[in-house]
């Protein structure tokens, strides 16, 4: 296979506890990420990589593909990877099980990404920010990119800096999107990187890629989402869907 995806879903979470499972009009989290991820069309197979009982029965329920892994793994990559290990297939999308927004379309982008170039080991997912709020919130995850749309750095601060004396009145920010793409082989290499001094600084594991030296292509995108790491943030989704459908 070409490129699969993989939902890695933790029941315990130290902010929202189960919210894998909390209910959006109706449905678990879980398989509103599930439905949109299944309409992408570059993906061969989707699996729900999952640590708890309730949430694959819950997967199996609405008729997902689910793959049990150990309790033990410091990170969604790393679930991801269990799964991954034995399964013949070349790029690997990493899908979050808290963006019950996310789009079709970022998936197929970001794969088409690692498709089109085979020096693209990683890839991932930006939106211009609208709302000014966004820039100070630590919880948004800003990026800043070169001339060739590789990332160079990561920050929960708002970066670049407008400086007072700069002739650019209004600089452009972009919010990163937990979405990422990886070749499998470099899934392994990110594995046994080491845990970086930026990433501990700034709590943004994608910073040892950076820090190691590696590259990470981002893909900009029209659609935006709400990651869900509050309850807070599910009223908002639930909000956001209400208008929509009305």
């Amino acid at each position: 296979m070409d490129v699969i995806g993989i939902i890695p879903a933790r029941y315990s979470s130290t902010r929202f506890q189960g919210k894998v499972l909390a209910d959006i009009l109706g449905k678990p989290m879980i398989q509103h990420v599930w439905e949109r991820a299944k309409q992408a069309l570059l993906l061969e197979d989707l699996i729900i990589a999952c640590d708890d009982e309730r949430v694959a029965r819950v997967a199996q329920d609405f008729g997902a593909k689910v793959s049990m892994t150990a309790k033990g793994h410091v990170s969604g990559t790393d679930r991801i990877i269990e799964v991954v290990n034995p399964i013949d297939v070349r790029m690997v999308i990493n899908i979050q099980a808290d963006e019950p927004l996310i789009h079709p379309r970022m998936i197929d982008a970001v794969a088409q990404a690692l498709l089109d170039d085979n020096a693209v080991s990683m890839a991932t997912i930006m939106k211009q920010i609208d709302n000014v709020k966004d820039l100070n919130d630590p919880n948004v995850v800003k990026v800043v990119i070169d001339k060739n749309n590789f990332v160079l750095y990561f920050s929960r601060s708002p970066i670049p800096c407008h400086a007072k004396e700069s002739e650019i009145k209004l600089p452009i920010y972009f919010k990163h999107i937990g979405l990422y793409g990886y070749t499998k082989d470099f899934l392994f290499i990110y594995k046994n990187l080491p845990v970086s001094y930026l990433e501990r600084v700034e709590r943004l594991e994608q910073l040892r890629v950076l820090e190691e030296g590696f590259r990470i292509k981002v893909i900009e995108t029209k659609y935006d989402t709400i990651g869900v790491d509050t309850p807070e943030d599910l009223e908002k989704v639930k909000e956001y869907l209400n208008k929509s459908s009305g």
